[in-house]
């Protein structure tokens, strides 16, 4: 047991100290985006099940790979908060909520906001890639899959879950969850585990650059500041973690 607690520690003491005092100091004013973006996601999800909100959510947030590039381009940063119909709009609110807010919290929230969007427009791009390419290219789609609504948060979960591992440290969750994505695609192909790795793909190198830019002296002193750096004995510290990968502290505005 006293391993685990170590492991756990090792793994998720940083994130946990990142997360904690804001939240303990702020509460619910530590996380405005996340809020609004809840409120948002619950808000289009009542329109579009209306007889009178099916067709308005659709031509504002509804992508498919066979619309024009500049329309889907208007649509894809709505879409992301537009839950799918065929899933449960709890377990999107849910993403939301506990992704969204932990990202929000450690990394502040327009760069939560440009990572979900990076994720997001990877997997768009990559469906229309998919479909061009063709059922029998290893990286193809069915040319069926240009007509499927692309809509909700999943990819961009799927990306600020890893984002945020790998700058917090936990290394091991963020393969996990980059595993995961893998295993879905193996076991059930389809077009949404396809633009999970494609979002996959993107935030990795969203790391790379990250990680380079530090690398080249661009601001090991910046991070949490704050809190981390006057944090009282037994909270965790950025340097705490620099022994492994590229020992960047979390982001905060």
């Amino acid at each position: 047991m006293e391993t685990v607690a170590r492991w756990a520690r090792a793994e998720w003491g940083l994130l946990y100290a990142t997360v904690r005092e804001p939240l303990r100091k702020r509460r619910l004013r530590a996380l405005p985006m996340t809020l609004a973006a809840v409120c948002l996601t619950a808000c289009l999800q009542y329109v579009q099940n209306q007889p009178w909100g099916y067709r308005l959510v659709q031509e504002l947030g509804s992508v498919r790979a066979e619309d024009p590039l500049w329309l889907a381009l208007l649509r894809t940063p709505l879409s992301l908060f537009v839950p799918a119909l065929d899933l449960p709009v709890w377990g999107a609110l849910a993403q939301i909520l506990v992704v969204f807010g932990i990202a929000e919290v450690c990394l502040g929230w327009w760069r939560t906001l440009v990572i979900a969007y990076v994720a997001t427009l990877a997997g768009t791009l990559y469906a229309r890639v998919g479909v061009t390419l063709g059922p029998h290219a290893p990286f193809g789609l069915p040319w069926t899959d240009a007509q499927v609504v692309d809509t909700g948060p999943s990819a961009a979960v799927v990306g600020l879950a890893v984002f945020v591992g790998w700058r917090c440290g936990a290394y091991l969750t963020a393969g996990v969850v980059t595993a995961a994505m893998v295993v879905e695609v193996l076991v059930k192909e389809n077009l949404a585990g396809k633009e999970h790795l494609a979002a996959l793909i993107a935030v990795g190198a969203l790391c790379l650059v990250v990680a380079l830019r530090h690398g080249h002296g661009h601001g090991h002193e910046h991070g949490p500041g704050g809190y981390l750096r006057r944090s009282r004995r037994g909270q965790w510290r950025p340097g705490s973690r620099t022994g492994r990968g590229s020992g960047l502290p979390p982001i905060q505005s």
